[in-house]
């Protein structure tokens, strides 16, 4: 029998397939991970004091913009270019990219130079999340990739926890630059275990590289963000500046998926459109976790800290159970996958969880307590633990080794944009019934020291008289609560495509090289190299 391993991957492999050494591997791909994911969020609690120091308060939306649009609009190219020249070189340049970005960002002087900081960590931090993921799937087959599933999984629900706490933390202690400078040692020492360790396949030194389809995916992926991130606030959204940024989008989109036909080596090729489960995975990834999860949990801290008067750091103390929920399911059901070789169950199961958790969060009024609040966080987790990691699995499975890191990247990619949408979209309709509900329930003459919906902040809503003070906080929960349970319609959508999804079954060989799929001249889709589907008798 050939070698099923690709070429350059070691020999050395335990009895699952996997290199002898890939603990240490996994740590530091998870260590990068984290790192990535974790400056999403780690300065939405030192803002604050940053633009107070770097006397740039009109431009602090800039601080998170930078680093999500840079990253969105990385993650595909990382994805491509893995696949076409080998993962290690864009891993170890990853890297260096995010902490060159750190030292700018922590070492800023203004708020210029941090803002371009934020988007050089972006631009180094978009690859992070995609080489990892590809790079497993480079290493372990795709059946026992499912047993690293958990704490890939717990990554991301970890960073939407920590980050806003050791933002915090670093503030009141030691300084808000330790947010980046913490970067520094962990990143240096992934570094050093990747240069070292990371054994994986040559490709081609020579690409031709779409740099119209970049082009076009920047603009597009731009004017999605900023009018998510502007509308509604900054601007309103019949404003001239949203409405033109809304159509240059839409022209954008269209130009940019009209070039990935011509283009020679395209960002995103049209040929993952062909596959079923790509589509149905990424529409599930997109909806449930873009949506559905991101507008949960982007919103939730708040509301407890108005409704309930607990400290930003108890707030995020208040998520920790939506960690215990992804872990306390994503492990026994990575184990669940391995042993099968199947997937389809879970996201179904997870998609109906989800759904539970806003539903019963749709409930939640003030005098609710915070146990119980605490469980419908820890369902939401568990129901996260069913989905995110398997979404990604099914898509990594469904293409050849040649195609992982690309259907990988635009899986995550499109995720991205739909949790950029849906939190604005509920951050929308968030901010119009609040405006209506205090306009109902305050007293006129309240009205100037409360403000506008906009200025609301916990220290202000707690240091107003007690009745005005019921009025806001009811207000605020009569405004929050029922937005949830309009994500409803949502899941119902991703339970459908859940019930929709192919389940085929998990290659168990070495690597995604055995469940090579090609797609012949004329074809309507990704098929199998053998006669017979993978894992039919």
């Amino acid at each position: 029998m050939n070698d099923p391993s690709p070429a350059g991957v070691p020999k050395e492999q335990d009895s699952f397939g996997t290199p002898r050494n890939f603990g240490l591997i996994f740590a530091a791909l998870m260590a990068a991970m984290l790192l990535s994911s974790l400056d999403q969020t780690i300065v939405s609690t030192a803002l604050p004091t940053i633009v107070g120091e770097l006397h740039g308060v009109n431009h602090m939306a800039w601080v998170t913009t930078a680093y999500i649009l840079a990253a969105t609009i990385a993650m595909p190219v990382y994805g491509r270019l893995g696949d076409l020249i080998g993962r290690k070189t864009l891993f170890l340049a990853g890297i260096g990219v995010f902490l060159a970005g750190s030292v700018v960002a922590g070492s800023a002087q203004n708020m210029t130079m941090l803002i371009i900081g934020r988007a050089v960590q972006g631009l180094g931090g978009g690859g992070l999340m995609i080489t990892s993921q590809a790079i497993i799937a480079d290493l372990v087959p795709p059946r026992q990739r499912a047993r690293y599933m958990a704490p890939i999984g717990a990554v991301f629900g970890l960073s939407s926890v920590a980050g806003p706490l050791l933002g915090g933390w670093f503030t009141d202690g030691i300084g808000w630059r330790w947010s980046f400078w913490i970067n520094l040692p962990v990143g240096v020492l992934a570094l050093t275990v990747g240069a070292f360790a990371l054994r994986l396949p040559r490709r081609s030194i020579e690409v031709a590289f779409d740099y119209i389809g970049f082009a076009l995916m920047a603009a597009a992926v731009a004017c999605t963000v900023l009018v998510a991130e502007w509308g509604g606030t900054d601007y309103g959204w019949s404003d001239p500046v949203i409405l033109g940024m809304i159509a240059g989008g839409v022209l954008a989109w269209v130009l940019f998926f009209l070039s990935q036909r011509r283009a020679k080596e395209p960002i995103i090729p049209l040929r993952l459109f062909h596959s079923r489960i790509f589509n149905t995975a990424t529409l599930i990834g997109l909806l449930v976790i873009g949506i559905g999860m991101f507008a949960i949990i982007g919103y939730l801290p708040t509301y407890l800290q108005m409704v309930y008067g607990v400290s930003a750091t108890e707030s995020g103390l208040l998520l920790i159970p939506m960690v215990v929920g992804i872990m306390a399911t994503a492990i026994p059901s990575g184990r669940l996958m391995s042993s099968t070789g199947r997937y389809k169950p879970l996201p179904i199961v997870g998609t109906v969880a989800v759904a539970a958790a806003a539903l019963l969060m749709s409930t939640l009024d003030t005098e609710t307590s915070l146990v119980l609040v605490c469980v419908y966080v820890f369902l939401l987790g568990a129901g996260l633990g069913l989905t995110m990691q398997p979404l990604v699995l099914a898509v990594q499975n469904d293409f050849p080794a040649s195609d992982v890191g690309t259907a990988t990247s635009a899986n995550n990619f499109f995720r991205e944009i739909g949790a950029t949408l849906g939190t604005a979209a509920v951050g929308s309709v968030f901010t119009h019934r609040l405006t209506e509900q205090l306009a109902a329930r305050l007293p006129a003459d309240a009205t100037g020291a409360v403000g506008d919906a906009h200025s609301l902040t916990p220290a202000l809503v707690h240091s107003l008289p007690q009745k005005i003070q019921d009025s806001v906080i009811l207000s605020y929960q009569h405004a929050l609560t029922p937005v949830f349970r309009y994500l409803a319609p949502v899941f119902v959508v991703g339970l459908v495509l859940a019930l929709l999804l192919p389940d085929k079954q998990l290659a168990d060989g070495s690597g995604p090289a055995e469940n090579d799929v090609r797609t012949s001249p004329g074809s309507t889709g990704p098929q199998s190299a053998d006669p017979a589907p993978l894992g039919s008798k």
